[in-house]
């Protein structure tokens, strides 16, 4: 009797030669993006690299005008007598220049109108040798209102004598004090967070330099400071 054999074997048993082929021997299917889509994702990058490169463009000038110091040791230094020589005619009276040596370097030296405040100054800033600051005002038309304003309401807390003049001490005891002088026609406030001793060597180049210099005419609208 012969033995049947099932659909999918010969009689030997064996399966049919048309059999699919192992899943390793199948090719993977690469995806394939359509045209339009591809051009749009090429768009997008495109636009994100201009957008970036005008924002640096915008940004360059900026940075390119406001240079970083040349090193950390880096100090502006102002010629003050030459600045003060010639605001000497619009003051009224020839500002003072301290000459300090090389131990105090200048980072500004101007002449303000006093448009906001109604007191027209000549103005200094001093950078000390301890890494400090003070700075120098020095007006003919101070009056009390303005002197509180320039020394922060801070209370007279005693006197020191510097150059030979005895200077009116003020302290606010938050870190900042000022040194006043009413002195041949002016009046000269010193004000800054460095050390005392520091505030009585520029005070001392202060009242050389105005006992060297005319003495300013007052100036009868101007109302004296106490």
């Amino acid at each position: 009797m012969q033995e049947k054999t099932s659909p999918g074997q010969d009689a030997s048993g064996s399966g049919s030669a048309d059999q699919a082929p192992d899943a390793a021997e199948q090719q993977p299917v690469k995806p394939v993006i359509p045209a339009a889509a591809a051009k749009r994702a090429n768009a997008s990058v495109m636009g994100m690299i201009i957008a970036l490169v005008v924002s640096i463009a915008a940004f360059l000038p900026i940075v390119l005008m406001n240079p970083f110091p040349k090193s950390d040791g880096f100090r502006p230094d102002i010629d003050v007598s030459t600045v003060a020589r010639n605001a000497a005619d619009v003051a009224g009276f020839t500002p003072v220049a301290p000459e300090t040596g090389d131990t105090f370097t200048s980072n500004y030296a101007r002449w303000e109108s006093g448009s906001g405040s109604g007191v027209p100054t000549w103005e200094v800033g001093f950078l000390t040798p301890n890494d400090s600051f003070i700075g120098l005002i020095q007006t003919r038309q101070a009056n009390p209102t303005w002197l509180l304003q320039e020394t922060g309401n801070a209370p007279v807390t005693g006197s020191r004598n510097a150059g030979g003049q005895e200077w009116e001490l003020r302290d606010s005891g938050k870190g900042n004090r000022s040194m006043v002088l009413n002195y041949r026609g002016t009046t000269v406030i010193l004000t800054g967070p460095a050390k005392l001793d520091e505030f009585a060597v520029l005070a001392d180049a202060v009242v050389k330099s105005m006992e060297s210099n005319p003495a300013a005419t007052v100036s009868p609208s101007a109302t004296p400071s106490p």
